[in-house]
């Protein structure tokens, strides 16, 4: 019986200790995401990183493009370091014989770096008959306007959006989190929530959201590529031909041509790309978001034998 509670004693202390298991802190992240979905509280980092980016947006005044761009990289290290900052907080706890809050946090941490179920429910609740519903729901996943887009057109940028955030959403944060564990995640969640906010080539982010811009797409650059490893088992041939029809040479629309060949659906954002295909529907929404789950599956094996590999590598 004693040597039974000291191994319990033990195991809890491993849990909550420096360095806790990859493995299992991911599982539990995942875990955590499909049982809650995104958490509906502001305690969520992605909304700190918002709102500081925001803030930094809104008190600064353009004095130029030098400057501007010089104020933005300033602007995002420094919520970068803030991000890096949160991710050691977990080493920071002590440790405690039956609660581990430090591998809890960890576990919470990183299952705000990634969305699951929360992609899949915004992406369902745009399958509506009613179209101005229909075009409510999509706004809010989208940043075009969508008022006057018809039925394929809403539908389409419906299945662009999901094709878009398995890379940032899914693929990049734990990517990062299997090189460089939950500072790595947290440091890219930071980058592509702010590259979200003021990562255009247009207006007054011309030069104030060029440096996170192009960061983000330094990051993404493997991802969109592992993406467009796992979409190629599903269609491999019409895969590979949209693929190289995707007009951006870093990350861009590459994911919507890999959804796009797969449903054989046309996937277009006016002036930007057009994937050819016929008009997309209700159902292909649908359609699309179990290409996701296969999608999903396939990097979740790669996922966690990569960690399992590195794991065993340094016992």
């Amino acid at each position: 019986m004693e040597n039974i509670l000291q191994l319990m004693e033990a195991s809890i202390l491993s849990a909550g200790s420096m360095h806790p298991d990859k493995m299992l802190v991911l599982l539990l992240a995942i875990l955590l995401d499909f049982l809650v979905g995104e958490p509906k509280m502001m305690v969520h980092p992605t909304v700190w990183f918002g709102k500081l980016i925001s803030f930094a947006d809104r008190i600064y005044v353009r004095r130029g493009k030098y400057i501007d761009f010089l104020a933005g990289a300033v602007s995002s290290l420094a919520i970068i370091l803030f991000a890096l900052f949160l991710s050691f907080i977990p080493e920071l706890i002590p440790l405690t014989p039956l609660i581990p809050l430090g591998f809890l946090l960890s576990v919470y941490l990183t299952k705000t770096t990634f969305a699951i179920k929360g992609l899949e429910e915004h992406i369902k609740r745009t399958v509506v008959t009613d179209l101005e519903e229909q075009r409510s729901q999509t706004a809010m996943i989208v940043s075009r306007d969508v008022s006057k887009l018809e039925r394929h057109e809403l539908c389409s940028a419906s299945i662009e959006s999901l094709s878009e955030n398995l890379v940032d959403s899914v693929i990049s944060p734990m990517f990062y989190f299997i090189l460089f564990g939950l500072p790595g995640a947290m440091v890219y969640r930071a980058v592509n929530t702010m590259d979200a906010m003021i990562g255009y080539r247009t207006g007054k982010y011309v030069y104030f959201g060029k440096f996170i811009a192009r960061l983000d797409d330094l990051l993404n650059y493997i991802p969109a590529r592992i993406a467009f490893c796992l979409f190629l088992p599903l269609s491999p041939r019409r895969v590979a031909a949209y693929y190289k029809l995707a007009r951006f040479k870093i990350n861009g629309d590459k994911p919507v041509a890999c959804m796009s060949a797969v449903l054989g659906v046309n996937l277009e954002k006016k002036g930007v790309y057009s994937f050819p295909g016929r008009k997309a529907g209700l159902k292909d929404v649908l359609r699309s978001v179990r290409v996701f789950r296969i999608i999903l599956a396939e990097w979740l094996l790669v996922v966690f034998a990569a960690l399992f590999l590195v794991e065993s590598s340094l016992i």
